[in-house]
């Protein structure tokens, strides 16, 4: 697929999705650019995971689309799927298998090539040498969630989607992996769209944040500009502003 800068990584357009006669997700719009980083932020049940599992195919909207690298993720998922990856420390990779093992199914699924090149280059990027022949399951969670950072990577996505990137990790580490996030989106073009809950992490990382509240986004904007905007301190202000029935900015 060429490369065209213009195409959105990500799209939603009137994004809903309805369990029985709940709406989990009632008619969310956005665009993440290729090359951007945009974090999803809302407290449990604003409809984060339902969003991210239509972003990624794994759910059919209600109604509307979820768009990625404009092929629609209902009916043309597969065209998507080889340019797009996911990781979440709470989505366990098979624990029999080593780390290499891992990487390998993973790559061989994504059709990588030079594929061991590919495990030689991630082991040294996410520190990862020390643990390439043990099993999985014997693992730290911090080592557990590098583990599914590589293989997140492991296809070069030009849309990498993330779930709490850095949960698990030390300060230090956490740090460090934000930096390695940053620069992969910086130098190879390729979008970032992630939930999380640590505003400190969002602060630094995102261009842009969508908050949501009771599955619509309630507020969007860079962060600088939404901590303005609230007169609040810090994002995590803000957050906690909207959470508690703040809805109006300053308030």
């Amino acid at each position: 697929m060429p490369l065209d800068a213009t195409v959105p990584a990500l799209q939603a357009r009137g994004l809903t999705k309805h369990f029985d006669s709940v709406p989990a997700v009632n008619g969310i719009s956005f665009t993440v650019p290729q090359g951007g980083i945009v974090a999803l932020l809302g407290g449990n049940g604003a409809g984060k995971t339902t969003t991210i599992s239509m972003l990624l195919g794994l759910l059919l909207p209600t109604s509307g689309e979820a768009r990625v690298l404009d092929h629609d993720m209902a009916t043309d998922r597969f065209s998507a799927l080889p340019f797009m990856n996911f990781s979440s420390p709470y989505v366990d990779l098979p624990g029999e298998l080593t780390v290499t093992e891992n990487l390998k199914v993973y790559g061989r699924l994504y059709g990588v090539a030079a594929l061991s090149a590919r495990i030689e280059e991630l082991a040294a990027l996410l520190q990862l040498n020390e643990v390439l022949k043990r099993r999985v399951r014997e693992l730290s969670a911090g080592q557990k969630t590098r583990v599914a950072l590589a293989k997140a990577l492991i296809n070069s996505p030009r849309v990498l989607v993330l779930d709490e990137p850095t949960a698990s990790l030390d300060p230090d580490t956490g740090d460090w992996v934000r930096g390695v996030l940053s620069n992969y989106a910086r130098t190879s073009g390729a979008a970032i769209f992630f939930a999380s809950h640590n505003m400190l992490e969002v602060e630094r990382m995102c261009d842009e944040l969508l908050i949501m509240k009771a599955g619509k986004i309630h507020d969007q904007g860079a962060p600088k500009d939404l901590i303005q905007k609230y007169g609040r301190d810090s994002l995590e202000d803000v957050f906690l502003h909207i959470a508690r029935g703040g809805d109006e900015a300053g308030q």
